[in-house]
């Protein structure tokens, strides 16, 4: 029974089985997911088509390289993620290979400007199943001939590393393209190694495999691209020097006589800087070509790459050159950081060695975290600073003008020197700068008690106070150790000589004509010719009357002078056609003591003195008075016979009204001068000079009869010394670094700025924009206002930044000069293209895609430099560890290329070949049947192949 009841269960199942067969039906008129796929690229590639170049670049289109920019879509299918990409450029026109222009992968190998890529959104972004693929594929290829569309697709499959493809192109109704690319990573064959080997490799792809390929003819295009790459710098150091054997090598020779790049350069003297050039990579090109034979392949394997039709030069550069971090920093941008960190610092004690004492209750954090260099290191900087015969150069030459404007000390000047070496000194922290500081003061101290000269610094000239207060004290300083280094002589000398005398004084009491023999210019004493404010004629003739001789006129000498009057001493020579009111006897001009010298803070005490005193003018005659009563003497001991009025026609001629007009400082004839119908003048005193009580008229009555040679100078060279001294020694530790900040900015970009560089333009502009740029940064600093944590210390930071940019683009222009001697239009265009790649990225941050980039700047090389390029490629040593076995060919000066890259190509009429019986008119034209892109080295191979079939 359970078996009958069983058999009728499952005649039941059969006969629902049967009838769920029956009434179950494929309805295909809705698609498949394959078709949806299908419809969905295609609707895709139709909105691509339709938006065009233009409208995809205002879109989301993304730039890949230049003139080739992408867009995507995101797809679906079975559960998978695919992304399609479009790659177009703007620009269509032109050859598709180009070897000169930076191509995509895909174009390079296969020849094509526009193209598809579709690839799964996996971690590696490739078809790992060859079916998968090949579905892939056949999708893209059915939409683009839905959409009438010639774009190229292609599919990444294998492993990435391989970089292999498969693609398709429809080409028409009747001709369809298929690309192929794959990649050998090891074991490269030896036959492909070679140019023979590679064009039979090409040549079997369309010839009969029975054919023997050396014996038969096969027109074959062909074109080549060979890449070198130069040693490295430190590589060809003893590549360099022929005279250094192997021998002296092995035996331990001296290698520290091995010359840097930069050793030439102004900044070698500080620190020794990377050369931002790493080498070149030159490449050579030969235009396309007919192959017909192996043979022929073998011998273009030994042509040398002068033979080539093209030459382009690119340049390695370091990494360095984009990386702003702090540890990578070298040059004098990064210790003027450091020099800022210190300015920062230095408000936290009132003097320089409270940052040295013990006593100081934060110096323990100093000690623990800022190193002083040992005592070897301080006397090696304070010899190279104090050493004898250093002598003050010549500031006009060692800096140009824009220099000037920076409130700091000229490059070649004791405390600008000083500035350059605390840079270095110790990490320039604070510690180690008040170290170097007081040790600095007491060398100074040193020089002043021994009466040495102070190095670096002009014993002469005035004070320049557009430079620094600290230059300007050591340059008073120096000027004052010179006094009182004469004044010790001359007191010495009278010693010597106390009992010999003069006949001079005797020889002067003559009659008129002897009188007017004057001091010569050469006489030993202190003194100068009068720099008073007078007309310019009448500076003109006391410049010219060292030489001039009164002219003697016998009737109209006055009877009742007496020969004691006319002792005359002092006399710098006869002061024109002027003569003397009260005596017939010219004017002489006296020599006279030069001005007291006087900083930019004595100036500021004396205009302080005069702005609180009320009467401005009696009080700058008050504060004026020695040095007038010095003129006034020198004057008399010039003229005996001269009264109050003719001083003041010498000194202030404004301040006498003349009735006379022939009385001016340029009388035109001798005898005129001379006549007695002119004398005496006519005139009188101004208003202000002839009120009683006048101040003036007081002095001239109080001051002796003493020429400038026999006075007590106005300037007391001990007591100005010690003052300076005291000023050195008690400065406050802000407005010392205030001072060094600006002066070691000035002298660093001086330093720089004696770079030779040629006629590069382009870097003196980044130059003197600099020079305004640190003018207008550091303007602040000279106002004594600073405090800590302002703006300005930010403002400098960023000034940093500016210089380290300028200074990096200055070392690529001392090497690209060096290099390029012989070629200046190279180095010029190479610079070029370096300023407008570096300059926007440097000390910007790598986040973006741009940061990213590397320079791929390329310059053509001419004929006439070809031999300057090609000697940047030393021959190898056999030392050099880097050489293998050649195995390439087309040797330049021993150096096998790093990469070959080449390109076979065969044409064929479409018309009356296997391809088509009956080939429509519009095909009856040359095309590209079979193309196939090599490019590797005797290592690796990659191997891109494309050919024609008629479908």
């Amino acid at each position: 029974m359970a078996s009958s009841s069983r058999m009728e269960s499952d005649g039941d199942d059969e006969a629902e089985v049967e009838e769920e067969e029956v009434e179950h039906f494929d309805d295909f008129t809705l698609a498949s997911s394959w078709e949806r796929f299908i419809s969905d690229i295609e609707a895709v590639c139709r909105q691509w088509m339709a938006d065009g170049p233009k409208n995809l670049l205002k879109k989301d289109a993304r730039e890949v390289s230049e003139d080739l920019y992408k867009v995507k879509s995101e797809l679906k299918f079975s559960a998978k993620n695919y992304c399609m990409e479009y790659y177009f450029g703007n620009k269509n026109e032109g050859k598709v290979i180009d070897w000169n222009s930076t191509l995509h992968d895909l174009q390079l190998c296969f020849g094509v400007k526009e193209f598809l890529v579709i690839a799964p959104q996996s971690a590696s972004g490739v078809v790992l199943d060859a079916p998968e693929a090949s579905k892939l594929l056949s999708a893209v290829a059915i939409a683009l001939s839905n959409c009438s569309s010639l774009w190229p697709a292609f599919v990444p499959v294998h492993v990435p590393s391989r970089k292999a493809y498969i693609g398709i192109q429809n080409m028409g109704t009747v001709f369809t393209r298929r690309f192929e690319a794959d990649h050998i990573g090891s074991q490269v064959p030896v036959k492909l190694m070679h140019l023979e080997g590679l064009y039979e490799l090409f040549v079997s792809k369309f010839a009969y495999s029975t054919l023997d390929f050396s014996m038969h003819l096969f027109k074959v295009h062909f074109t080549m691209k060979l890449t070198y790459r130069s040693l490295p710098h430190d590589d060809d150091v003893q590549g360099d020097d022929p005279n250094v054997t192997e021998s002296e090598i092995d035996l331990g020779g001296d290698t520290h006589n091995r010359t840097q790049w930069d050793d030439d350069c102004p900044w070698s003297e500080w620190y020794s800087a990377e050369d931002p050039i790493k080498g070149f990579e030159l490449v050579a090109i030969w235009s396309e070509k007919v192959v017909e034979s192996s043979l022929e392949m073998a011998e273009l394997e030994n042509y040398s790459p002068h033979e080539a039709q093209n030459w382009i030069l690119s340049p390695n550069m370091s990494s360095s050159l984009t990386d702003s971090s702090k540890g990578n920093r070298i040059g004098f941008a990064s210790q003027l950081c450091l020099l800022l960190e210190a300015l920062n610092m230095s408000f936290e004690a009132q003097f320089m060695e409270d940052f040295v004492s013990v006593e100081n209750p934060g110096s323990d954090n100093l000690k623990s975290s800022m190193v002083i260099p040992p005592p070897t290191v301080i006397d090696r900087v304070l010899k190279e600073l104090f050493h004898d015969g250093a002598r003050f150069p010549d500031v006009a030459a060692a800096e140009q003008k824009t220099a000037r404007a920076i409130k700091g000390a000229p490059l070649e000047s004791l405390f600008a020197q000083f500035c350059l070496h605390s840079l270095w000194f110790g990490n320039c922290n604070i510690r180690a700068i008040a170290v170097i500081w007081i040790e600095f003061v007491r060398e100074v101290r040193w020089c002043w008690e021994e009466s040495q000269p102070l190095p670096l610094m002009p014993t002469t000239g005035a004070i320049d106070l557009s430079t620094c207060l600290i230059n300007q004290k050591l340059h008073m300083l120096a000027i004052c150790i010179e006094r009182k280094r004469q004044l010790n002589e001359d007191f010495q000398d009278c010693i010597g000589s106390q009992d010999h005398s003069s006949p001079q004084i005797e020889e002067d009491s003559l009659d008129e004509d002897s009188s007017s023999i004057m001091q010569t210019p050469g006489e030993n004493f202190d003194g100068k010719r009068d720099s008073s404010p007078a007309t310019s004629d009448d500076s003109q003739h006391s410049e010219n009357s060292v030489s001039m001789v009164s002219t003697k006129s016998e009737d109209a000498e006055p009877t009742d002078l007496k020969p004691s009057d006319c002792i005359r001493r002092g006399s710098a020579g006869v002061a024109g056609p002027m003569m003397l009111l009260k005596s017939y006897q010219s004017m002489h001009a006296p020599f006279t003591q030069e001005a007291p010298l006087m900083t930019e803070d004595m100036h500021e005490e004396r205009l302080h003195a005069v702005e609180a005193f009320g009467n401005s003018f009696n009080f700058s005659a008050q504060l004026e008075k020695e040095i007038l009563a010095s003129d006034m003497s020198a004057f008399k001991a010039a003229n005996p016979d001269s009264v109050f009025e003719d001083f003041i026609r010498w000194h202030s001629p404004g301040d006498w009204e003349s009735d006379d007009k022939k009385e001016t400082g340029s009388s035109k004839s001798p005898a005129i001068e001379g006549s007695k119908a002119d004398w005496p003048p006519q005139g009188r005193l101004s208003k202000r000079m002839s009120e009683h009580g006048n101040l003036w008229r007081k002095i001239w009555n109080d001051a002796p009869v003493l020429p400038a040679s026999e006075q007590k100078p106005v300037m007391d060279p001990n007591r100005e010394g010690e003052k300076i001294l005291h000023y050195l020694e008690t400065v406050r530790p802000h407005q010392l670094l205030e001072q060094m900040v600006c002066t070691a900015f000035r002298a660093s970009a001086s330093t720089l700025n004696q770079t030779s560089y040629g006629g590069l333009k382009q870097m003196a502009t980044k130059m003197d924009q600099l020079y305004i740029t640190m003018t207008s940064a550091l303007r602040p600093l000279q106002a004594n206002h600073l405090s800590p944590s302002s703006e300005t210390i930010e403002d400098i930071r960023r000034l940093c930044g500016v210089f380290e940019h300028v200074e990096k683009l200055l070392a690529i222009a001392a090497s690209l000069h060096r290099k390029f001697l012989q070629a200046p239009r190279l180095s010029e265009a190479i610079f070029s293209d370096c300023c407008s790649f570096y300059f926007p990225r440097m000390g910007t941050s790598s986040s973006g895609d741009n940061a990213q980039k590397e320079f791929d700047k390329k310059q053509p090389v001419r004929a006439h430099e070809r031999l300057v390029v090609s000697n940047m490629f030393t021959p190898p040593t056999a030392n050099q560890s880097w050489r293998k076995v050649l195995s390439l060919g087309n040797l330049l000066n021993g150096h096998e290329p790093i990469l070959r890259e080449i390109i076979f190509s065969k044409r064929d009429k479409i018309s009356g070949n296997h391809y088509a019986a009956r080939t429509p008119t519009i095909y009856q034209e040359e095309v590209e049947t079979y193309r196939m892109y090599t490019c590797g080295t005797s290592n690796d191979l990659r191997v891109a192949l494309s050919v024609v079939s008629c479908d």
